[in-house]
């Protein structure tokens, strides 16, 4: 269904929010916004927010996957059905991230999506983020041992000349020849991300100074006050408060880090500088029990319970099963952060890190992507390039 114009909204910028709004939508750019002139309620394609909470869709920089679906699994059906389970939690945009693999298999997930990016009836598709697999051993987490490698030119430089569909890649800034790496990522524009590594703070600032200026889900698969010859060095975690330009994301699924970080991580960085990811496994939005992380083929067993994705012998977390309403509400209710923050951290902050044009505000000129909840986050419709794409328990004329 097409919406022209909504009406009685509570709008959620990244400052204010602006009580009892109008939003009028052209070809799906907004060309409105600002308080009611005239109630429009029973035109066609007008949707009364009911004084709801409207803010520009959530923007998720790192999922893997949802409703039984990891994009692993190579097929049109994980993408597209992962993007619609998504866009039911509020999500419109969002990065497919792979995981550490083979050549063979990464190369027909790259394939596979450029065939399912603009079929999706859910969240937009809007490129890939390659996390690995060229990452310290023991920062690995769940990755799979036998792929992590240091980063080979012959190999990353085939790949992304045969693509543009890669906006980000996460890697470890200690490993071999990474400035080379940096300097390949550089020329093709995508976003250079430090994760599962070991590496300590002189690493990180020439990989800064290199292009990496993001920080994969902070704390998780990093160094943190590595001692070496009795000596301390600050690790990838200090490192990501010592350089003040550095953005950082966190899995704010209330499991992977606890209320008193994530309020840490918003008093010290700033709600500009962190964007919140669920970093979802395909058990997002899927009732407790066994699944798998990674491609149904090559992928290993884990266990769904607590809210939370596990190995098998519970002695790490396996990815998260969030959803980006779920992280937006514990920022909120767990991190004592304001709404429009909260709300800041999965629009804005994501849209700008990832150079996402035209996104992530409710504001003149941007792409009609809106999500719609209530004062729990609960979502109530969700709408992408002004289309309604969700719906729940909501009446429109």
């Amino acid at each position: 269904m097409k919406i022209n114009k909504i009406i009685h909204a509570n709008v959620v910028t990244p400052y204010r929010v602006i009580e009892d709004a109008e939003v009028c939508i052209e070809n799906g750019i907004i060309t409105y916004v600002g308080k009611m002139r005239e109630d429009d309620s029973e035109r066609e394609g007008v949707l009364d927010a009911k004084h709801q909470y409207l803010s520009s869709g959530f923007i998720d920089l790192h999922t893997h996957g949802a409703g039984g679906h990891d994009f692993m699994d190579g097929t049109e059906e994980a993408f597209l059905e992962a993007a619609i389970v998504h866009a039911k939690h509020g999500t419109t945009l969002l990065l497919p991230t792979t995981l550490a693999c083979s050549n063979e298999e990464l190369e027909n997930v790259v394939k596979v999506f450029h065939q399912a990016k603009g079929k999706s009836k859910g969240a937009i598709l809007y490129g890939l983020h390659l996390e690995g697999p060229y990452f310290s051993q023991n920062q690995r987490g769940a990755q799979d041992e036998k792929y992590i490698k240091a980063p080979d030119p012959v190999e990353y430089e085939a790949l992304l000349n045969s693509t543009t569909d890669i906006v980000r890649w996460t890697a470890a800034p200690e490993l071999e020849r990474i400035s080379e790496f940096a300097c390949a990522l550089r020329k093709h524009g995508i976003l250079a991300s430090i994760g599962h590594s070991d590496a300590v703070l002189e690493d990180v600032q020439q990989a800064f100074e290199n292009g990496f200026t993001h920080i994969t889900h902070l704390y998780s698969g990093m160094s943190a006050m590595v001692r070496k010859n009795s000596f301390r060095y600050p690790g990838v975690t200090e490192s990501a408060y010592m350089i003040d330009e550095m953005t950082v994301e966190i899995i704010a699924d209330g499991k992977h880090l606890p209320a008193s970080i994530l309020k840490y991580v918003y008093q010290t960085k700033g709600a500009d500088k962190i964007c919140l990811v669920t970093d979802s496994m395909r058990g997002a939005g899927m009732p407790d029990g066994k699944s798998i992380l990674g491609s149904l083929k090559a992928g290993q067993e884990v266990v769904i319970e607590d809210g939370v994705a596990k190995l098998f012998d519970r002695s790490a977390f396996a990815g998260s099963v969030a959803t980006a309403d779920r992280v937006v509400r514990n920022m909120i209710q767990l991190a004592d952060v304001p709404l429009c923050d909260a709300v800041r951290m999965m629009t804005a902050t994501p849209a700008r890190i990832a150079k996402i044009k035209n996104k992530g505000i409710v504001a003149l000129g941007y792409d009609a992507d809106f999500t719609l909840y209530d004062s729990e986050i609960n979502i109530k419709a969700t709408v992408v390039n002004g289309e309604l794409i969700y719906r729940k328990q909501y009446e429109f004329v």
